[in-house]
């Protein structure tokens, strides 16, 4: 499993603007590439929704060595409810502790050095007050469990994750496949895990020859696949195979071929402009339609600077 990579975490969102602010200013990290499509994706990446969605790659760095964050949009979709599933990301970063304080965005301090904040729509991070151990400053996700061992057993045995760490007492475990890549926390938490309509999605890469082999593995194994085998377009970019997974609490879980992943997933030196581009061309569409609205459209360009 030596060639298995964390690639990203999937967050719906429905301020494009607001969590653009946050995650360029606050956590300052860079747009690596934006897109736009007209329809809902083959592997339902926008969740169950059927029309326009675009999807914005932000971190620290590119994806063939940084853990990212995916940011999706659907058109329409002002907000989404939080479940209990989702437990936060952790980042060390003096400067994001620095920007937030600078920006007057909310921090609750946890003890050692570590700032709980949120990002617009209530997803948690934790910011640690210390420079990076690594190259990537996302050091590790954290999602809820209602059977830490029952769990373990998935992500360890079935998907070749090594277990890093693991707290009978407190009921938690730390997983990954490098020693230098984001690691994934597993938490147990009493009762059953909720993903309510906000769930997200872990990403990982494996080479391509591997996917139909991990596809056949959890069919043997009488595991959930959400998503067979099949084969993602990305117009002018590479397709790329993907298979969409779902673990014992039903946290979905896509493998990506990764030969073609990196072709993908290049930084686009245009990504910033056409986020804000895109933005400010929906904010003028809310004004033509709304003209003299009250309300404070979904998207705007003031507020926060882009970087």
């Amino acid at each position: 499993m030596a060639n298995r990579r964390a690639l990203h975490f999937v967050f719906k969102v429905g301020n494009r603007f607001e969590t653009a602010c946050f995650y360029r200013d606050v956590l300052g990290m860079k747009i690596l590439r934006h897109e736009e499509f007209q329809d809902g994706c083959k592997a339902a990446c926008n969740g169950p929704y059927d029309g326009k969605w675009s999807k914005t790659m932000v971190g620290y760095g590119p994806e063939d060595d940084h853990f990212v964050t995916e940011l999706t949009y659907n058109y329409g979709i002002g907000s989404y409810q939080l479940g209990n599933d989702f437990l936060g990301i952790t980042v060390a970063s003096r400067q994001a502790v620095s920007n937030a304080r600078k920006l007057k965005w909310p921090l609750s301090e946890m003890g050692d050095g570590v700032f709980e904040t949120k990002a617009p729509g209530g997803y948690k991070f934790y910011l640690q007050d210390c420079s990076p151990p690594q190259s990537d400053p996302v050091l590790k996700v954290t999602l809820a469990v209602s059977d830490l061992q029952k769990s373990l057993n998935y992500w360890s045995n079935l998907l070749g994750m090594k277990i890093y760490e693991e707290d009978e007492k407190k009921q938690r475990a730390l997983l990954g496949y490098a020693d230098n890549q984001c690691k994934l926390e597993l938490r147990a938490i009493p009762g059953k895990v909720d993903h309510a309509t906000g769930f997200g999605r872990i990403a990982f890469s494996c080479p391509q020859k591997e996917l139909s082999d991990l596809e056949d593995l959890m069919k043997r194994e009488n595991q959930k696949i959400l998503t067979p085998l099949v084969s993602l377009d990305t117009p002018g970019k590479a397709t790329v195979q993907v298979i969409i997974l779902a673990d014992p609490d039903g946290h979905e879980i896509c493998f990506v071929g990764d030969e073609a992943f990196r072709e993908l997933s290049k930084v686009d030196p245009e990504g910033n402009k056409l986020l804000d581009d895109n933005m400010r061309r929906k904010t003028e569409e809310v004004h033509q339609i709304v003209p003299h609205s009250d309300k404070a459209p979904e998207e705007g360009s003031e507020g926060c600077h882009s970087r």
